[in-house]
């Protein structure tokens, strides 16, 4: 039985959680050994956590491990996810946040997001926005929507790395590979020092050095669990003729 640490939650989001949990944690231990490092660096209230993006399990893999820890963890999560009628109840019920491409819906987003920190909670924001394009699984250029929200609510970022689920189930694949069975460790760093750019105008300067560290830090915690250096420069799609989102890497003809 997990105790749940945050006391702003309601009974109904505390009983879906525990559905959900009840179903996705023995197939997550089931299909994988996990080692968690560093978690006891995860703060006290609300605070945001940016992961690594390597693969279309890897939220399980990270939502299982905040959740084991004590955590209700809530997502910014596109808006498809919320329509069809299963998952859509799923995601709304468990206070998941949708985001939409759209400007106008995004700062609706950061508003809800808020809300969540504000009460104690915990956001899960990829920097990324998508799943990493660097062929070989680095993280890429960051955005700047977690720095956003966190300049916002001065709520802490707590980077996060994980390896080994993507030999689970491989980037854009739809084969899931069982045997032999598979391992992934989570890595949890401390809180991104951002003091010094809180309290001043969020000029694009400023976002962009915010993410920079963010996207310094969660590369940091993988490079560790690789055992490599990390390359000199992240990849950026767009120097690469690759499209930002979306299953396809290249760029749609105008």
């Amino acid at each position: 039985m997990v105790k749940i640490l945050a006391t702003g939650e309601s009974a109904k989001t505390k009983r879906v959680f525990s559905v959900l949990a009840g179903i996705v944690r023995p197939v997550m231990n089931g299909l994988m050994g996990k080692s968690w490092k560093g978690f006891e660096n995860l703060p006290q209230g609300g605070y945001i956590v940016c992961p690594n993006h390597l693969t279309e399990i890897d939220p399980l893999v990270v939502g299982h491990a905040i959740y084991s820890n004590g955590r209700l963890p809530r997502w910014l999560a596109k808006e498809s996810l919320f329509k069809p009628p299963v998952l859509g109840w799923v995601m709304r019920a468990s206070g998941q946040v949708p985001v939409s491409r759209n400007s106008a819906s995004a700062g609706e987003s950061l508003k809800q997001a808020q809300k969540v920190l504000d009460a104690g909670g915990v956001i899960v924001i990829y920097p990324e926005g998508t799943l990493t394009r660097d062929p070989n699984l680095w993280p890429m250029i960051g955005r700047t929507g977690a720095a956003r929200l966190a300049l916002q609510t001065g709520a802490p970022v707590v980077p996060m790395a994980h390896w080994g689920d993507q030999e689970l189930l491989p980037r854009y694949s739809k084969k899931v590979y069982l045997f032999p069975r598979k391992h992934v460790t989570v890595s949890v760093g401390a809180p991104v020092d951002l003091d010094d750019l809180r309290g001043g105008p969020r000029t694009r300067t400023v976002l962009q050095e915010a993410t920079d560290r963010i996207m310094d830090a969660i590369t940091g915690l993988q490079a560790e669990l690789r055992q490599e250096e990390p390359p000199a420069k992240r990849w950026d799609p767009s120097e690469h003729g690759q499209a930002q989102t979306g299953r396809s890497f290249e760029k749609p003809d105008n």
